[in-house]
């Protein structure tokens, strides 16, 4: 089953199972920082994987992208993805700096985002986890900073088949001098792993 062969009812099912998802990630990331976190949710659809590509900039576009595998009952990816300039500001947000200070990704850069980035997806997983009832392990995170062509042939080449149409939650960040970090959540999932879903849901 891929997502084109959901009803409208099921569709919507996986938008809300994403958006709370995402709202859990969110308040964690507040209590991790210890300051307030505002989310907006743009949009959140299903397109087929090249549509994906464009949405965030094409595959030469400098993206910062962590990743995980998620294991078990519904297996797929999840990926949170940053433009370049976002994911600069994103390390400014997590220590503590000035917006702009950051100009390149230093190890204690590239550590803060994978930690981030482990609590945003962890969270995300966890949620879409207690209300299907499904079990779901997350690996150790991957963080990429990098052309988005070559972040994402290394991931599908780690990960094998998956199907053509991802779960896309458009997502702006800010935080009180509302600083705008814009990114992308995609959960890309393995053959099966729909039904899998859609069946724990009662659907």
């Amino acid at each position: 089953m891929s997502y084109r062969n959901l009803s409208p009812v099921e569709l919507d099912a996986l938008r809300e199972i994403g958006n709370i998802g995402l709202g859990n990630a969110v308040t964690s990331l507040a209590q991790l920082i210890n300051r307030r976190v505002n989310m907006r949710v743009p949009r959140s659809s299903f397109l087929p994987f090249e549509e994906m590509i464009e949405l965030v900039g094409g595959y030469e576009e400098l993206v910062g992208c962590v990743s995980l595998r998620v294991l078990g009952d519904a297996p797929g990816i999840v990926l949170y993805i940053f433009d370049g300039e976002s994911t600069l500001r994103l390390v400014d947000m997590l220590l503590g700096l000035p917006v702009g200070t950051t100009g390149e990704l230093d190890e204690m850069a590239r550590s803060a985002i994978k930690e981030i980035g482990n609590v945003l997806t962890g969270s995300f997983v966890s949620a879409i986890s207690m209300m299907t009832g499904l079990n779901m392990i997350t690996t150790v995170p991957l963080f990429a900073f990098d052309m988005l062509g070559a972040v994402l042939t290394s991931l599908m080449v780690a990960a094998g088949r998956v199907e053509e149409e991802v779960l896309v939650i458009e997502t702006e960040l800010f935080q009180e001098d509302e600083t705008l970090i814009k990114g992308h959540f995609f959960l890309l999932t393995e053959p099966g792993a729909i039904e899998r879903l859609m069946a724990a849901l009662g659907l």
